[in-house]
């Protein structure tokens, strides 16, 4: 591979090959590398913060490429999708590459499953939108949750009694370093509460290149966590279906949670936290109201949401960074917000949480 360097842009080249009609066909492909590029369309919160290098990569090959142009250059790489779990506080002076990897496969299915890989730049809600179509049913409880298919695993995502490892076989995904490809089953990926491997152990090590689902052909649903059975209800929905339970999610997220085209945000900032027994039932008798969920190893989780809310906070706006004003879970950029200034917000609100309940929160949102 070399670099062709032109004002502001660097072109690599590399050699693919791809078979069609039993024909193999061999070229030479430029990917682009823009320098000092605007982030702000690239991420949820809509912070103004450049990279100095940005790639969009669509196949394995071009990955690839990529990370391989930053490793000659000893630069950091930063791997995006659809930016919604990320708050950007200062210029990122390194290469941010795009996840830009689409397709769909059906690999396998017997009478109970389907199995469905899929590129990991493909956007979620699409995703589970495509499901709804085919009559795939598990993921129906995560309809509208922001971002991009990749990130579904690394965050173990999770809504309404339901997370990615319930429907989770295995991933694909290249060493950032050293080019390899591996896959993870699901014991490897060591899935927890918004936590995978990919967090901890192998933080910054590998990009996920694809997912595999394995999907019901008979639904199994879950109604009981949040306010699902009430507003199917609404809804006068008498028949179950994977379809009417979607819809549900849809119209309460949107209910709640503010849309990042109108303002800017990244969903859910705050892990909900769990404490012990003991600690919940001296919180329960001093808050009656405190809103928790049972663990399955006995612990207790806490709604975040009602912590923040109940200390004072929702609503709370310093200039354009603040915590949103019907879900006190979500923090939020009104325009002009800095990175550095919604941080200072979080800060706030941990700090507060803690003094208040000592409990302590911690961010879902990756900080950079």
């Amino acid at each position: 591979m070399r670099s062709d360097e032109t004002a502001g842009t660097n072109y690599c080249r590399g050699f693919f090959s791809h078979r069609k009609n039993n024909v193999t066909l061999q070229y030479f492909k430029a990917m682009e590398i823009l320098d000092n590029f605007s982030l702000k369309p690239y991420n949820s919160f809509g912070i103004e913060a450049r990279a100095g290098h940005f790639a969009a990569v669509t196949s394995v090959a071009e990955l690839k490429e990529a990370l391989e142009w930053a490793k000659k250059r000893e630069l950091p790489s930063l791997v995006i999708g659809g930016g919604s779990n990320l708050l950007l506080t200062e210029h990122y002076r390194g290469l941010v590459i795009k996840n830009e990897l689409q397709g769909y496969e059906v690999l396998d299915a017997d009478d109970d499953f389907v199995f469905v890989k899929v590129s990991a730049g493909e956007v979620w809600h699409r995703f589970v939108l495509h499901c709804l179509e085919q009559e795939y049913a598990g993921v129906e409880n995560l309809a509208l949750i922001p971002g991009c298919v990749g990130a579904s695993p690394m965050q173990n995502i999770g809504a309404y009694g339901v997370e990615i490892r319930d429907v989770f076989q295995e991933l694909t995904a290249v060493h950032r370093h050293e080019g390899y490809t591996r896959t993870f089953t699901h014991e490897a990926c060591a899935f927890g509460y918004r936590e995978s491997v990919f967090k901890n152990l192998y933080k910054d090590q590998f990009v996920i290149t694809d997912v595999t689902y394995r999907l019901r052909k008979k639904p199994v649903f879950h109604i009981e966590y949040g306010a699902i059975r009430q507003e199917l209800e609404r809804l006068h929905v008498s028949t179950l279906s994977i379809q009417a339970i979607a819809q549900a999610v849809i119209n309460i997220r949107s209910s709640k949670l503010p849309d990042p085209a109108v303002i800017g945000n990244a969903g859910s900032f705050f892990k909900n936290p769990s404490v012990d027994k003991s600690k919940y039932v001296s919180l329960k008798a001093a808050y009656p109201d405190l809103v928790a969920y049972e663990n399955e190893d006995g612990t207790m989780k806490l709604a975040a949401g009602w912590l923040i809310e109940h200390a004072g906070l929702k609503g709370y706006r310093k200039g354009d960074a603040g915590v949103h004003e019907k879900q006190a879970l979500v923090l939020v950029n009104y325009g002009k917000a800095t990175g550095a200034e919604i941080l200072e917000v979080c800060d706030l609100v941990v700090r507060t949480v803690s003094e208040r309940y000592g409990v302590e929160l911690h961010p879902e949102v990756n900080i950079l």
